[in-house]
Formats: C-alpha cells, structure tokens, sequence
C-alpha cells in the first residue's frame, strides 16, 4: 500500500525536486519507505507502507533488461496464484511482492493483463525506451488515482491532489460546477475536481501516454453490469454467496503485518469479523468501533464481539473533538465530502493503527447485494399508486406553502415524479429547485445521469438505483472516505465485497433474492445465519450514525479546528467568502434558524454547507 505520484512533461524543468515536493505531500500514505525514477522526460516516485514481502518489496521494480519499471499502490490478492503462472512461463522474479507480478504480467498480456487482476490497485508503469506510460485504476474505484492538464496536455498524476501543489505553475482555481453539484450529491460526481484542470482516472479506466508527445489515451475496460438469472436456486446461491465471500476474506487477508477488523455492529461487517475469525481460527482477531456520544452503536458492535471473542476496542467521540479536526479531515480528503460517519472513519482509524497496519471492512455490501432500505422505496410507491396523483401534488403545495415539514412530505414530493428525476443517489441534499433560488448569478450544470440510467434500462426500480449507486455513490462517498480516512492514518483499508468475483455472483441476483417482504440484502443475511448473531443478522443498516442533527441545535454552537482564530460552526458558514459570492445568505441564515428553532431538520444541508466553507478556507485560502 502506497502513494504514487508522477511528472510527465518534457517542459517541467528539475523533475528531481518536483517529484520530491510531490511525493512529500503524501507521506501519511507510506511512511516507511520511498522509492524514485527520474529522466528526461518523466520524474516518478512513491511512499510505500510496507505491506507484502518487506524486505525486498522495494519500488521502483525494474524488468530483467530494465526497459519497464513499475510504481504501485495497492494489494493485488491473486497475486501468488499469477506468479506461478508466470514462473511456468519462464519469468524470473527478485522480490516476493505482488508489485513485481503485475510488471511481468504487463510484460506477457499488455493491457489484458488487468481482467486477471484481482484486487485493488492504481500503478504506473513506464517504458524507458519507448517513453510510454501505462496508468491503470481498480474495477470499482477504491484506490485514487488523480491527474492534472495544462495547456491541453497531463502533465502530472498522484494519488491525491495535494501533491499538484508542487508542480511549477499549478494555481488553486475553484471549479464552480464541483461547487454545484457537491451541494446536491454532497460530494463531488463529475470528473473533473474541485480544482481546475485536475481530473480523476474513473474506475476501470487505465491511461496511456506517450511523455515525449504528450498524446494520450483514456480508455474503459471494465464495467459492472447486472445481468440478473431468474432461474438460479435459492439453495445454491446461499451456499455460493457465503463461500465466494469466505474465499475473498481469505484472500484479503494475505498480509506480512497484523490484521484487523472494522466492527459497526451491522450485518456486513459483522459477516466480514465473522469470517476473519474462522479463517484465523484460535487466534483472536482485533476489532475496532466508533461510538459518539448520545449514541449506543458501540453497545451492538460489543454483542459481535463478545459473540466472535475478538480482541475488541471501542472509542467514544464528543463533539468538540469532532468539529475540532475537521479542517485536518478536509485537508486530507481533498474535495469535501459531506458525509458525517466520514469522521468517525477518521478517528476509529487513528485508535486501528496503534495496533494493526491493515483492517478489513463491510463496505461494498449495500450496492451489491441491495442493502438500502431507500430501495425498497419502490415497493411502498406501488402500494400507493391507486391516489390520485392530483390529490398528492395538492397535499405537497399546502405544506409548502406553510413550510411545514413531516418524515413523509419528501416521500409524497418524490411519489409523482419518475425515477430518473428524482433518485441521483443515496445522499440528495439541496434539490435542483432548492438550488436555483440559492445559487446566485448564473447556475452551473447539474451532471447528468441519464446515461446511467439509459444503460440499466430493462431492470427493476430498484436494481436501477443499485447501478446508479455502484457509479456514482460508492466511488464518490462511500469509498473516498474509507481510502483517506484510513490513509490519513498510515492505515492501509480492505473491502472483501468488492471482489470481482463476489461481484460477479452478485450481479445475477434476481430481485427476491434481494428484496424479500421488506427485509434487504435477503440473501445475504441467509447465507449467514447460524454464523453471526440472529440480532445482528436481522438489524438495519448501522453504519457509524453520528448525532449531527442535536450537535448542531446546541446552546453552545462547537469551534471549528483549533487555533486562537477559530470561528465555531454557524461563523464558519456565514463568514466564508466563497459562500458569501456564490449564494443567497439570507436563504443559509433561514436554513439554520429553522433548524435550531426545531421546525426542520436542516442538519445535513449544514453540514453540506459547512465542509464546503472548511474546504474552501483550508486549501484557498491556506488557513
């Protein structure tokens, strides 16, 4: 596990020192350990956290005729399995690392070699004769890859932004369009990021480049695509799903170091400890949980633990402590992402780290295997549909014209509407109306998903609001905060879910194995029984749920970060220049008095609001 980070233009002078101020930047993603290549034409470097083969696992891992090197980030799980194909192949190896398998992979298939990959990854790896660069990113997007443009051409890539920061002639330009639809997705969906002219490899995609032109190639070679088998048994899927996942926990736990276990207390996680206990047998696993105050998560991840006899350690957030490192988390995750649970992440990771450097995790689970209780909105809409759509718009204009919110008035607007207007996703802040009156001057474009949609057409509702999430959710929130939350603490973050083998075996669920009178993930949790407790089994989605909404109608309103010149969390918003010039104030000060007055709970369009001011004072205007 590691960070990669590279200049590739022939016109960027003194590459030796740009890469070194690059590769700085990122140093809390591999303390142990870097490793640089520098020419004419290219300046390539890396910290590694030492993961597989310690000793000699050493980057940059050159071939035999030292043509082609390799910079890499990530685990590949199958690697030992290739290796020996490879061996049989008459290919010699110097290290025990995977590192080293994907360059002889390369070296025998070309760009192929990536559908025999199993894992997570991004890597460089650059022909020294030719002057090509091969970029590639993992199926689903869990490891970043970034990359920056000027003038038309690359000119640099990383695995996080802050590392453009030391390219000669980089500027910090807020991308406004990033701005807009960040509001309503509560991160960022498009391409480009909330920097001009830096863009994100999507996952699947490699890039390729020739570093002497400066012409290159980004191309797609890998999808997820459902492709449901209506006829497959109930009995043998059971038994398949929970072996297939057995098999990825297995793999994920390959490691030189200790390994441990994120524990929520909910089903996916607990499936994951679960099988990380039976593969280890006698030997305790360690697992970790965040609990916040007011909340009582902790209390359900102990019944896992106390059930699985793990090595449990649990640690309790306040929220001065909470608001006090946000702008450290911002930095860190460079773009806002508005998730509250993002900070738990952060913390349980830190407390992760001072006793293992590798932890498995649940994530992954509710896009595959249907696991949103939002999903099964679909089935209540059919219920409902003998009301006249008249009546419904009737009822909805009345509380809007009283201002009158109750838990169903979002679930009436929504009732009328078809899906693609008004499902972008699991996380819908500020809608597109809500929008138009407070964004001042000219509105930005709300990235369209109508291709998305446009591809999954055939499926049911909800299996289409599955692939909007697996493209569009789960790259941009859900595993964005778990790679640099975790990274931010030299922690390195695995996702058995995420396997492309389970994803294959989920991808052709029919929807009863799914959905089933009311419970989500059905199969899932099948599969499982007998093996985690029944309560667990049977619980809804957990998570790590954060009291957000009572933190901020408190008396005494939280400093945000530390430092003699904090602002606490309303001041933060109200005072930040970049909101003051793009948005209605008086719509933010209205938003904030209803819900410290407790006639709405406006708790995450605060929130939204207050990671887009921190980012913009942290990384514009250096505070």
């Amino acid at each position: 596990m590691c960070g990669i980070a590279g200049v590739v233009s022939p016109k960027i002078e003194d590459k030796e020192a740009v890469i070194g101020g690059m590769v700085e930047k990122i140093t809390h993603r591999g303390p142990d350990d870097d490793g640089f290549f520098v020419d004419k034409f290219v300046g390539l470097g890396m910290r590694r956290l030492s993961i597989i083969d310690l000793a000699s696992g050493r980057q940059p891992i050159a071939t035999e005729d030292e043509k082609k090197l390799i910079f890499f980030n990530g685990e590949i799980y199958n690697y030992k399995e290739l290796k020996k194909d490879l061996i049989d192949k008459k290919y010699k190896f110097k290290t025990d690392s995977d590192t080293e398998v994907i360059l002889h992979l390369y070296e025998e298939y070309g760009e192929s070699m990536l559908d025999k990959l199993r894992g997570m990854f991004t890597f460089a790896i650059y022909n020294t004769e030719t002057k090509d660069i091969f970029i590639a990113r993992d199926f689903f997007g869990i490891k970043p890859l970034y990359y920056l443009m000027m003038d038309g051409k690359i000119v640099a890539f990383s695995s996080e932004i802050k590392s453009f920061m030391s390219v000669p002639g980089f500027k910090t330009e807020v991308n406004d369009s990033a701005a807009y639809n960040f509001l309503s997705f509560q991160y960022n969906p498009l391409t480009e990021t909330f920097f001009k002219g830096v863009y994100k490899l999507l996952p699947g995609y490699y890039l390729k480049m020739n570093v002497e032109s400066g012409l290159a190639e980004i191309k797609k070679y890998w999808s997820f695509d459902f492709d449901q088998d209506n006829k497959i048994e109930e009995s043998k899927t059971i038994e398949a799903v929970r072996e297939i996942i057995k098999d990825s926990v297995e793999h994920h736990m390959i490691a030189d170091v200790p390994v441990g276990g994120f524990l929520s207390g909910g089903v996916d996680s607990s499936i994951i400890t679960s099988l990380m206990q039976e593969v280890r047998g006698d030997n305790k696993i360690k697992t970790f949980t965040v609990g916040f105050e007011s909340l009582t998560e902790g209390q359900e991840a102990k019944q896992t633990s106390d059930f699985l006899k793990s090595d449990h350690t649990e640690i309790t957030v306040g929220p001065e402590e909470y608001f006090a490192s946000l702008p450290k988390v911002v930095y860190h995750f460079d773009e806002p992402v508005a998730d509250p649970s993002a900070i738990g992440l952060y913390f349980v990771a830190k407390e992760a780290k001072k006793h293992v450097k590798v932890v498995l995790s649940g994530e992954g689970a509710d896009e595959l295997f249907g696991g949103y209780n939002i999903y099964l909105e679909p089935f209540a809409r059919a219920k409902l549909s003998w009301i006249p759509s008249v009546f419904i718009d009737l009822v909805v204009k009345i509380f809007d014209l009283l201002k009158f919110n109750f838990w169903g008035t979002n679930y009436l607007r929504r009732l009328n509407q078809k899906l693609e207007d008004r499902y972008i996703g699991n996380a819908s802040i500020f809608s597109q109306k809500e929008l138009g009156s407070l964004w001042k001057g000219n509105k930005e474009k709300m990235i369209s998903l109508s291709p998305l949609y446009k591809k999954s057409t055939g499926l049911s509702e909800s299996t289409r609001m599955q692939y909007i999430d697996i493209n569009t959710w789960l790259v941009g929130d859900i595993l964005a905060k778990a790679d640099k939350m975790t990274m931010a603490n030299s922690l390195e973050l695995r996702v058995p879910f995420l396997d492309v083998e389970v994803a294959n075996i989920a991808s052709l669920l029919p929807n009863n194995f799914k959905w089933r009178n009311g419970v989500t993930k059905y199969i899932l949790r099948e599969a499982f029984k007998n093996v985690i407790p029944e309560e667990t089994r049977n619980r809804k989605k957990l998570g790590f749920p954060t009291p957000i909404r009572d933190w901020l109608k408190a008396e005494h309103l939280y400093a945000v970060g530390s430092g003699k010149n904090t602002q606490n969390v309303y001041e933060t918003i109200l005072n930040n220049r970049y909101i003051k010039e793009h948005m209605e104030m008086s719509i933010i000060e209205d938003i904030i008095d209803q819900h410290i007055a407790g006639k709405s709970d406006n708790s995450r369009k605060i929130y939204t609001l207050l990671m887009l001011a921190i980012w913009y004072n942290v990384f514009v205007e250096n505070k």
